[in-house]
């Protein structure tokens, strides 16, 4: 049985995990994350691989997953997004620290792997994972191996552009597919309506404090619940670009099975049953081609950090 430590950093949270090759985490760590000094990360993710090494000493290998953009050689942030660790080579830097090799990975593509390994698209060859929360991300597996691009940056689903000259973008571009189906997205569809038709946004505004000049992504999800139409409105406005992005994915790469996973997919079937119908609306040659499914993550908190112990153990 070769075991991997798989680590997943957050912008708050540090969780990492003893992973053996089916999947299943043996043992786990988690600690706060001190995401604005980057040489305070590096001693934090050092203690905690060692700790777990000290317990499981036949741990062979390391896989970290980050947010950002991850060069080719799997060990560079080109470009970290929410930690301040832009330039470093951490799979270097965490290797000399515990005496193990160590890839880095994003973390989008570690809870996709994750996925296509053990999760809602295991056994398929060729699937499209999208993590929606805050931001959108994302896994694309082609052939059984995960897309990564000449330069390491492949995979950036939530960076199409679904409306040219919309929304800015946290990237520098507008328009992008995460300005439109994250859960901040769903935030300011709901402040839109709180602005314009208070009185139709009655219970959103309810449940946001009552100031409609902060309205909430899980207020509207909370509304939602409740039968609320404001709220199933704003979801529906939501999966509306949800739906063309998957579809414009699908006409590039034809995956077996699109896997929805984050915190928006908490909401079951509020977010899956409109997605699956804009989805079904606005994909090319649907009535000819094979179903392509759209399900729910199965991999739960622990996905990232599996899916980059794994990946440490993949060529």
């Amino acid at each position: 049985m070769a075991l991997s430590i798989g680590v997943d950093v957050g912008g708050t949270k540090i969780a990492a995990g003893v992973v053996d090759d089916d999947g299943q985490v043996l043992q786990t760590v988690r600690c706060d994350s001190p995401a604005a000094n980057r040489r305070a990360i590096i001693d934090t993710i050092t203690t905690v691989v060692r700790r777990l090494h000290e317990d499981f000493p036949d741990a062979a290998t390391v896989g970290i997953g980050a947010a950002g953009m991850v060069s080719s050689d799997r060990n560079t942030m080109a470009h970290g997004t929410n930690l301040d660790w832009t330039g470093m080579r951490i799979g270097d830097v965490v290797s000399e620290g515990v005496g193990l090799p160590v890839v880095v990975e994003n973390d989008a593509n570690a809870f996709g792997w994750a996925e296509a390994r053990f999760g809602a698209a295991r056994g398929k060859r060729n699937a499209l994972i999208v993590a929606i929360g805050t931001g959108v991300g994302g896994a694309i597996i082609v052939d059984g191996h995960l897309l990564r691009g000449a330069a390491g940056f492949g995979g950036e689903i939530g960076h199409i552009t679904v409306v040219p000259g919309g929304r800015p973008c946290g990237c520098g571009l507008r328009g992008c597919l995460e300005r439109y189906s994250a859960g901040t997205a769903l935030g300011v569809n709901g402040w839109e309506l709180a602005q314009f038709r208070p009185a139709y946004a009655a219970r959103i505004i309810e449940l946001s404090g009552g100031d409609p000049e902060h309205i909430s992504g899980k207020a509207v999800t909370a509304a939602a619940r409740e039968g609320d139409p404001a709220a199933l409105e704003c979801y529906e406005q939501l999966t509306r670009w949800l739906g063309v992005g998957l579809a414009d994915m699908c006409a590039l790469l034809d995956p077996e099975v699109i896997v929805i996973a984050g915190g928006l997919a908490e909401a079951g079937d509020i977010l899956l049953a409109p997605a699956r119908k804009a989805f079904a609306a606005n994909l090319t040659a649907g009535t000819y081609r094979p179903t392509i499914p759209v399900v729910l993550a199965e991999g739960g908190q622990e996905a990232g950090l599996v899916g980059a112990a794994d990946l440490a153990r993949q060529p």
